[in-house]
């Protein structure tokens, strides 16, 4: 990886980007675009009780009336994103509202002083060791991704993990590389995800037990990957702070997550001591939740609000503090949560354009007849090229693995090699994806520019689709 350049002409660049905003809204323009140039069409479907939603019939499509999406349409999406105007049924609202509520309790926790104090404690008792946060919270976050598809959970975890590393001397990428990359890669390579693997190997026939091994493989060799990555890049930004790529912005985010007196020792009171505990316990308590109990979104927000008014009784805030803390908190993520709704936006309208399925259908006309190396080859791409589009790991199982799946029969590759293809393409583009809140959601979070965050990855991305393509490739001949 090349040094990084932070003078000038890195500002200049930055000063030229546009932000998340525009960049989502050219892409609900664009793909308003294509439906006015792909056919429209649409499989027919069937519900299946093993998958518990409708799947896609293979065989079976057909063009249907164009549905172009307009200049209405357009304006129209990132509301859509939302919620359905039509049904009023939920599309990322209740994700957007999670990060409101997350963020007004950590809005009252900051405002107990307990965060601060306890991370220049924590980072005085790490001196020396703090690089081996990174292989060990990667590992938990890899863990979190390949039983349970860990995804938008993650969001709650940015605000803790960020300002340790910049308080530890690294910066905020490398927070963010922990959770994004760590959960990341546990999706890439799940194992019994019920979100992707489950729900793609019920749709493609097979038990998700098959292929077990191979995502073994590509999970425990990607995370090794990522963790060597990440280290090797802290390490360097440890070693001179100008190679940060967010180097620039450093004494933002040192005064946004650590607050001005970030530096040196202090003494936890008693009350802060108390609120930390307060802090661990409701993340022991998410995880718990949502393993277990079928937590989602809904009442995770519900477990911040409790835990809010808990940290602020604990820390004497008082009431009038207690609720400005919180407003102000909510407040610095109110534009999280409008990415996410402009993010979900470029979903809607592919949707109701009807071209999913037309571009679903070519991806099969493609892949059919060719050998075994190539089948599994191009199929990965055509993955790579429809997670864009449908980001949802579980919503492109049901609409591709049903279609493309029994293709593998004609060029002699085992189903469960398809599935593997499918959750390892979808795991890597969901690494950068600008349609998939959690990408987009978790850098705002941050505080890490889309583009920063695209200069600081590519080059894992290109080490981890020659290994995944390698493991592919061998597959097929065993």
């Amino acid at each position: 990886m090349s040094d990084v350049n932070t003078g000038p002409g890195t500002d200049r660049l930055a000063a030229r980007f546009p932000t998340a905003y525009t960049i989502l809204f050219a892409l609900i323009v664009l793909v308003a675009g294509l439906t006015w140039i792909i056919p429209a069409g649409r499989f027919d479907r069937v519900e299946n009780e093993a998958v518990g939603r409708e799947i896609a019939v293979a065989g079976t499509y057909k063009t249907v009336e164009a549905n172009p999406q307009g200049v209405l349409d357009i304006l129209m999406a990132p509301v859509a994103g939302f919620y359905d105007p039509d049904s009023y049924a939920a599309n990322a609202i209740d994700v957007a509202l999670f990060v409101i509520l997350l963020g007004g309790f950590l809005g009252v926790v900051n405002a107990t002083g307990a965060i601060d104090t306890g991370i220049r404690r924590a980072m005085a008792k790490l001196k020396g060791r703090e690089i081996w946060m990174i292989p060990i919270l990667m590992s938990l976050f890899a863990l979190g991704g390949t039983t349970y598809g860990m995804a938008e959970e993650t969001l709650a975890f940015y605000g803790l993990l960020v300002p340790v590393m910049i308080a530890a001397g690294y910066d905020a990428v490398t927070g963010a590389a922990i959770i994004l990359l760590g959960a990341g890669i546990g999706t890439l390579g799940s194992t019994i995800n019920p979100f992707a693997t489950v729900i793609a190997s019920n749709a493609a026939g097979v038990a998700f037990t098959d292929g077990l091994a191979l995502r073994l493989v590509i999970l425990l060799g990607g995370l090794a990957i990522c963790i060597a990555y990440v280290m090797r890049y802290a390490a360097r930004v440890r070693r001179d702070p100008s190679q940060s790529r967010v180097a620039d912005l450093a004494a933002d985010h040192r005064a946004a997550f650590a607050g001005s007196a970030n530096t040196g020792d202090a003494a936890l009171s008693g009350t802060q001591s108390v609120v930390l505990i307060v802090f661990a316990l409701t993340f022991a308590a998410l995880i718990w939740g949502v393993s277990t109990q079928g937590w989602w979104m809904a009442q995770m927000g519900s477990l911040f609000i409790g835990a809010a008014i808990v940290a602020g009784l604990v820390g004497r805030l008082g009431e009038k503090r207690l609720t400005g803390a919180f407003v102000d908190g909510a407040r610095d993520l109110l534009g999280v949560a409008l990415v996410i709704g402009l993010a979900r936006g470029i979903v809607v309208v592919m949707e109701q354009g009807l071209i999913a399925d037309t571009i679903l259908n070519a991806a099969a006309n493609a892949v059919a007849g060719l050998s075994e190396l190539a089948f599994i080859t191009l199929l990965y791409w055509i993955q790579v090229g429809m997670s864009f589009f449908v980001p949802s790991s579980s919503g492109l199982a049901v609409l591709s693995m049903p279609i493309l799946a029994p293709l593998s029969d004609f060029a002699g590759v085992d189903r469960s090699l398809a599935v593997t293809a499918y959750q390892s393409a979808n795991g890597l583009v969901n690494l950068i994806n600008p349609t998939f809140a959690v990408v987009i959601g978790g850098l705002a979070i941050a505080r890490v520019p889309y583009e920063r965050w695209l200069a600081f990855v590519w080059p894992l991305l290109l080490i981890l689709t020659l290994f995944i393509m390698a493991a592919l490739g061998v597959a097929t001949f065993l």
